[in-house]
């Protein structure tokens, strides 16, 4: 016999595996039972107990599934210890309904895993601002750059005139864009603060003007709380704070009071001295994930609903050139926040460290990470070449949905 087919069967969701099994005509009640046993998943748990981490080890172990664990673990010679656990969705399933009465907080870390299990497969989020609720996972959402500021790494000066920036900005619109990124201080690497009257002096007079000609979201680029203020009550509706709402203990007021939308991005350091001081991560994307959460918690009590929050592992900001690299390989790592992930890859340094050139000559570079990011889970993109980068997406989101 053979002229039988093999061949590995990549299985990415859900939709996927329904798809797959119903091709080969399996009973439908069969189907119901097979489908969670298509997916194996992995999850770490980082600082359990000894004792805690055994009971899990063995409980896997009993399902079919494993845990991995510190060597000394079994003898609790170590203290602590994180777990990987391996299984099927199935058997992590079995395993949170088997550790939920359990004690030393095994019932806290059997709630996690179930909400880890739910934001694996989430694919569609609601983004809540001042003006409107978004729909965000149906097709990748273009963010485009405004920059009113003389020295931008990229694009400094080049629309030095309100007027120019208006008119760059409706230029965006017509080419695709789904949001505008309106920002008056530069954060490139070595970059040196503005006072809060320059930033408003920039960029009032261009929200003003833009939210008068458009009716598409505006986003504030800022640090600055009372900059922020002034925008959305110019028309702006979203907070794009690189800092995560820690350089300004008034800005996340200023988000609750006006129900805006807020991007927590991740930054080490400020971005005067970001790129020159300690790169070094023990988890890159365990220290990431860590720091964004702490900031979505900050914002709820703050009164910030989750709906309003948008995270952004911030590219280029504290992190070498192959961190950069990494964390759009592993994007798919931040689905854990179940929030919308936003990706700033656009000309970036660490782009022309692969295909040489100015940041103006980056454009290839930056379109293959961007596909790269919505194929491993960015729902919006923050791009300069809004008509090119709309192609792009649109390219990647039919990919992703094949």
């Amino acid at each position: 016999m053979d002229d039988f087919g093999i061949r590995y069967l990549h299985v990415a969701c859900e939709e996927e595996a329904l798809d797959a099994l119903r091709r080969v005509e399996a009973d439908p009640y069969g189907i119901q039972a097979m489908l969670p046993k298509m997916f194996h998943l992995n999850i770490i748990l980082e600082g359990l107990e000894c004792r805690v981490a055994n009971i899990i080890k063995q409980e896997m172990l009993s399902l079919g599934g494993d845990a991995a664990v510190a060597r000394g673990t079994v003898a609790c010679s170590v203290s602590r210890t994180d777990v990987i656990l391996m299984g099927t969705h199935k058997q992590l399933r079995r395993l949170t309904e088997k550790i939920w009465a359990q004690p030393f907080g095994l019932g806290l870390i059997s709630e996690k895993i179930r909400e880890m299990l739910n934001c694996v497969f989430a694919d569609s989020f609601l983004l809540r601002t001042s003006r409107r609720t978004i729909t965000l996972g149906e097709r990748t959402l273009i963010m485009g750059i405004l920059n009113v500021t003389p020295d931008s790494f990229s694009d400094g000066g080049r629309f030095a005139s309100p007027d120019q920036a208006v008119e760059a900005g409706l230029r965006m619109v017509k080419e695709g864009a789904d949001i505008l990124d309106i920002g008056g201080e530069s954060t490139r690497p070595g970059s040196d603060p503005v006072s809060s009257e320059d930033e408003l002096r920039r960029v009032i007079p261009v929200i003003r003007s833009l939210a008068a000609q458009t009716d598409l979201p505006l986003s504030i680029d800022t640090m600055k709380a009372d900059v922020a203020r002034e925008a959305l009550a110019e028309g702006a509706e979203i907070v794009n704070d690189v800092s995560s709402m820690a350089f300004d203990e008034a800005m996340p007021k200023v988000v609750a009071d006006t129900q805006a939308a807020v991007v927590l991005m991740h930054m080490r350091g400020m971005p005067k001295s970001m790129q020159s001081g300690d790169l070094a991560y023990s988890s890159l994307r365990g220290e990431i994930i860590a720091y964004l959460k702490r900031g979505i918690e900050r914002a709820g009590d703050h009164g910030i609903e989750a709906t309003q929050i948008m995270v952004d592992p911030g590219l280029g900001f504290g992190k070498t050139a192959e961190d950069n690299m990494r964390l759009v390989k592993y994007l798919s790592e931040f689905k854990c926040m179940k929030r919308p992930i936003l990706v700033g890859a656009s000309r970036k340094a660490f782009i022309g460290r692969v295909t040489g050139g100015t940041p103006a000559e980056r454009v290839e570079g930056t379109a293959a990470v961007i596909t790269a990011a919505i194929l491993h889970g960015a729902q919006v993109v923050r791009v300069h070449e809004v008509a090119m980068m709309r192609k792009v997406a649109n390219m990647a989101d039919t990919l992703l949905r094949a």
